[in-house]
Formats: structure tokens, C-alpha cells, sequence
């Protein structure tokens, strides 16, 4: 099963390291052209700063990243294995720094980079690009919370409608789907069942990578 690990949005956090400032930013990209507009736009904004040290990958195996003066292998590169170590792609982040006036040494650039992308990606959340089994899945409300937290073990909720009975509309990972509706028929002794709608791919957001 071929699945994607990208940002969910744009998400940004800041902290601040012996009188250092730091600001970290992180979009979800599909192109280098979008990934290097989303640089220069952060380049502008915090024209100031001493350093704006960016990293980004995306899922065609393109992968770019600069130090922008800091001592070599201290920014960019941490800042990209936040990324590699937890398998997410198409994503861009810049990491911002207004000196304060106390050398951090190389250890603690790497750490302090490698914190503004992780904090910025955090905020930013992550979603998972699949292909998912999508379905209709009708249950009453006595059986609703049962039902919502074994879709949410191994999939995810789409949309929920509230009528005479509780209908979701549920995304299921392809290789989940079999043993989801064999778990319905047994929560709700055979009153449960889904119904197919088809295929979807698409991103959906994930609780993997939280602080």
C-alpha cells in the first residue's frame, strides 16, 4: 500500500535559546517552485534576521537545504532529518533566527534548528496520503461512540449526519476494510454494515506524529 506523510497545513512556533529568537515555519508543497516562493517569502518578511535556514523534500526524491551562514551542517541538515527520521514529504520549512548575542556552538545550533522544524511541524499536523476504501455506515445512536472510536482505531471519519440513526461516511485503509465490517457485524450482532462507495485518494489528517 502506497501511503504519504505530508503537513497537514501551515503551521509555525517560536521559542527562544540564550537570548536567540527562533521562528519556525513549515507548509505542505507539491513543487520546488513552491517550496522556494515560500522561502523567499519568509526571507522577506524577516528580512532583519540574521539567518533564515530552510530544508524541504518531496516525494519525487528532490531534496534541498541551506545553512545560510550558519556554521556548516549545524541548520539545514537537522532541520531535514526532523523530516526523513519520520517519513514526511512534500513539506518545506524555513527556521528563522535573530541572534541574541550568545554563541550556541554547533550541538546546540543542530538542536535548536532540529526543535523549530519539529515545533513548526507539530503546529503545522500531519496527514496521511493513501489510497482509502470509502463507505456509508449507518448505526444508531446507542451504538454511535462504540462504533466512532473502532473507525477511528484504523481509519478515519469523513463526515457525520444526524437523522433518525447516526450515518458516517467512513475512510478505511484498502488492506483494513475486511476486518472493519466483520468488527461492526460483531459490535452490533449483524445491525451494522457498510456500505461500499468506492475508492479515494486523498490526504486525511493522522495523531502519528504529536508532541
Amino acid at each position: 500500500m502506497v501511503e504519504y506523510y505530508l503537513p497537514t497545513g501551515f503551521g509555525t512556533d517560536e521559542f527562544t535559546e540564550k537570548k536567540s529568537r527562533f521562528i519556525g515555519h513549515v507548509w505542505p508543497v507539491s513543487t520546488e517552485e513552491e517550496a522556494r516562493a515560500k522561502i523567499e517569502a519568509v526571507k522577506k518578511k524577516y528580512h532583519d534576521a540574521r539567518h533564515n535556514c530552510w530544508a524541504y523534500i518531496l516525494r519525487d526524491g528532490t531534496v534541498r537545504y541551506s545553512d545560510d551562514g550558519e556554521p556548516q551542517g549545524t541548520a539545514g541538515q537537522p532541520m531535514l532529518e526532523v523530516f526523513s527520521r519520520e517519513g514526511i514529504t512534500d513539506v518545506v520549512c524555513v527556521v528563522t533566527r535573530y541572534f541574541g548575542g550568545i554563541l550556541l556552538g554547533t550541538g546546540g545550533l543542530a538542536r535548536a534548528y532540529s526543535k523549530g522544524a519539529k515545533d513548526a511541524l507539530i503546529a503545522a499536523g500531519v496527514s496521511v496520503e493513501r489510497l482509502w476504501d470509502r463507505m456509508l455506515v449507518e448505526c444508531p445512536y446507542n451504538l454511535y461512540d462504540r462504533i466512532r472510536q473502532e473507525t477511528e482505531k484504523l481509519g478515519a471519519i469523513e463526515e457525520t449526519d444526524y437523522g433518525a440513526a447516526v450515518l458516517l461516511t467512513v475512510l478505511m485503509p484498502e488492506n483494513e476494510t475486511e476486518g472493519y465490517l466483520l468488527r461492526l457485524t460483531e459490535l452490533s450482532a449483524g445491525g451494522v454494515e457498510g456500505e461500499k462507495l468506492g475508492q479515494i485518494f486523498r490526504a486525511f489528517p493522522t495523531d502519528r506524529f504529536e508532541e
